[in-house]
């Protein structure tokens, strides 16, 4: 008669090789991060006049203003073109990241239905 109760066949051995892939890939996670953290993504709007630079820590490292854009009768389109270059370096650094993070899990994205 069979056996009941406990874990059928080969479980444990699975669980441990479902562990040692779960480690495996949180230590790739971390290391793509770290990697993440020392790029650098720049944008431009106004034809290149603004240019913003973005860490990898999403932290705006760089603004670069041609002296055309600098005009004291309208800083109100010198603050447009800057909050539109910064949000297309942000944009521009989060795609890197999803990216960078779907080569390790596979594209399951985390959260996909997963209880954590």
């Amino acid at each position: 008669m069979a056996k009941r109760g406990g874990f059928p066949g080969g479980m444990p051995g699975n669980m441990n090789n479902l562990m040692k892939q779960a480690q495996k890939m949180q230590r790739q996670m971390e290391e793509a991060t770290k990697e993440l953290e020392e790029k650098e993504v720049s944008a431009s709007a106004g034809g290149g006049a603004v240019e913003v630079t973005v860490s990898g820590k999403k932290e705006v490292v760089k603004v670069k203003l041609a002296e055309e854009v600098v005009d004291p009768d309208d800083i109100e389109m010198l603050e447009d073109l800057i909050v539109a270059a910064t949000n297309e370096a942000l944009r521009k650094m989060e795609e890197i990241s999803q990216q960078s993070m779907s080569k390790i899990t596979g594209g399951m994205g985390m959260g996909g239905g997963f209880p954590f």
